[in-house]
């Protein structure tokens, strides 16, 4: 039975938008497959891993007659698509149970599982909270906050973003207990205030996904469930169950010390200071003097690296410490020309920001050297 014939990329593009969240080794060997559902003159590819779901739609094939539905090994079928010439032409015939794919003289047959059998995450039911952005703005939020969420913390709620509507303002929050960060972007319509906690695998997901242009993104809140709709692209996840830490607590008011600095000049610094620093600590001492930034790193060898950088700043001198990954992670994320950071003394977090965008604010706590 023919499913369909299409250009090689016509297969595979809608695959890889699908694929990337297929875990490779599962308990449920179904979950390491894509369902391919074939319906009228629509072919859908959908990928689950329980907790994300990802379904792509295209029409851009010559599809056989009749509706069928079938599951069959991602990574084999991505593997396969990839290695083809860029122009093949390609084929999808389903024969007892077994797929076979050919292009040219090339020919591969891969075995299936039920469609039956493979897992789905209904659709959420209620009112909810339902908005739209653009793909472009919410992709360049994301960018500022997603670098500083945990990994695998035992507290899982921070293993996620925070997302929370309220009013007209979308706000978006990470931490992992050592730094913070926070940007905000405005929002067409008024909305009672939400929160919800995606996965990390969800933000990372819609960070690759997400183009950068402004193709409408919907998003729905709705219970336990996130919904975002893209192009052909729908993505229904779970979230996180916890409760996320009191933000605007930790956002420091008035640090007396203002520090300006070009962003460029002082990543460059921090990324040559950070070779000699000590490989489990990762410090590095920031001296701050009238107009003066001094970095110093050192190591177990006895090794050290100085830095010293031109800044607008005429307060008392500080002499504090820091994670140097944290510094480089915040000035590789924003695009801004020019840094400022707010201090106020060598015991107390150190806020971050920009002087063309005041909904941004990244706030990291120092360490001892």
């Amino acid at each position: 039975m023919l499913l369909f014939t299409a250009p090689r990329d016509a297969l595979l593009a809608p695959l890889q938008s699908v694929s990337g969240i297929v875990e490779k080794r599962h308990t449920l060997p179904i979950l390491s497959n894509v369902l391919i559902e074939k319906k009228g003159d629509a072919l859908t590819l959908l990928a689950t891993d329980i907790e994300i779901q990802i379904r792509n739609s295209t029409t851009a094939a010559s599809l056989g007659s009749e509706d069928v539905a079938i599951t069959v090994g991602a990574r084999k079928l991505q593997d396969i698509l990839r290695a083809l010439p860029d122009t093949a032409d390609v084929s999808l015939t389903l024969d007892d149970k077994r797929i076979t794919l050919k292009a040219g003289k090339s020919r591969f047959q891969l075995q299936t599982l039920p469609a039956a059998d493979y897992p789905r995450l209904a659709p959420p039911e209620g009112e909810g909270v339902h908005f739209t952005t653009t793909q472009r703005a919410f992709k360049k939020q994301l960018a500022l906050v997603q670098y500083a969420m945990a990994q695998q913390d035992i507290r899982y709620y921070l293993n996620g973003l925070l997302l929370v509507v309220a009013g007209n303002l979308l706000r978006m929050v990470a931490t992992d207990g050592h730094r913070l960060a926070y940007a905000a972007s405005p929002l067409v319509g008024d909305y009672a205030r939400t929160d919800v906690i995606l996965p990390r695998k969800t933000v990372v997901e819609l960070a690759r996904q997400l183009a950068d242009s402004d193709e409408a993104l919907e998003v729905t809140l709705v219970g336990n469930q996130a919904v975002f709709r893209f192009g052909n692209i729908e993505l229904i996840s779970k979230l996180i169950d916890g409760k996320f830490p009191d933000y605007e607590r930790v956002i420091p008011q008035g640090h007396p010390k203002l520090v300006k600095a070009s962003r460029l000049a002082l990543l460059q610094s921090l990324q040559r200071a950070a070779i000699l620093t000590n490989e489990k600590f990762r410090g590095v001492r920031l001296m701050l003097s009238e107009g003066s930034l001094k970095l110093l790193s050192t190591n177990a060898e006895q090794e050290e690296a100085l830095e010293e950088l031109e800044v607008d700043y005429s307060g008392d001198t500080l002499d504090i410490g820091f994670n140097v990954t944290y510094l480089l992670d915040v000035l590789t994320n924003v695009s801004a020309n020019e840094i400022e950071i707010r201090f106020n003394d060598g015991n107390a977090s150190a806020l971050f920001g920009l002087a063309d965008n005041t909904d941004f604010k990244y706030v990291v706590m120092p360490m001892r050297i």
